[in-house]
């Protein structure tokens, strides 16, 4: 999996980063969701991995996911990031995952 983050993302994302102390991470959150598949994608900081995740190179951040849950998502994502409306966004050249999606920092 690789996400390629916008200008704009970059922006926003970039003062959480700066002291190299938590890590982003596309949580596919199932938290009320009943089933793994009715999941939502879910952008978050975090400080300690878990031993079900994995890092993957992104531009020009990596990252961390849960390869269990690639299935549902392409191999290319882009995340951008909409000022206007105070809100990221999760996409590929397929689809539109998300016009809203939740930062956790």
């Amino acid at each position: 999996m690789h996400i390629t983050f916008s200008p704009a993302a970059v922006s926003k994302l970039t003062p959480y980063l700066t002291d190299g102390s938590k890590q982003l991470k596309l949580l596919h959150d199932i938290e009320g969701c009943g089933c793994v598949v009715s999941g939502v994608p879910v952008l978050t900081l975090i400080q300690e991995t878990t031993v079900d995740d994995q890092e993957s190179n992104g531009d020009p951040f990596s990252f961390l996911y849960e390869p269990r849950h690639e299935v549902f998502y392409d191999p290319h994502l882009r995340i951008d990031y909409d000022p206007a409306r105070s809100s990221f966004i999760l996409k590929s050249d397929n689809q539109i995952y998300t016009n809203n999606l939740r930062f956790i920092p």
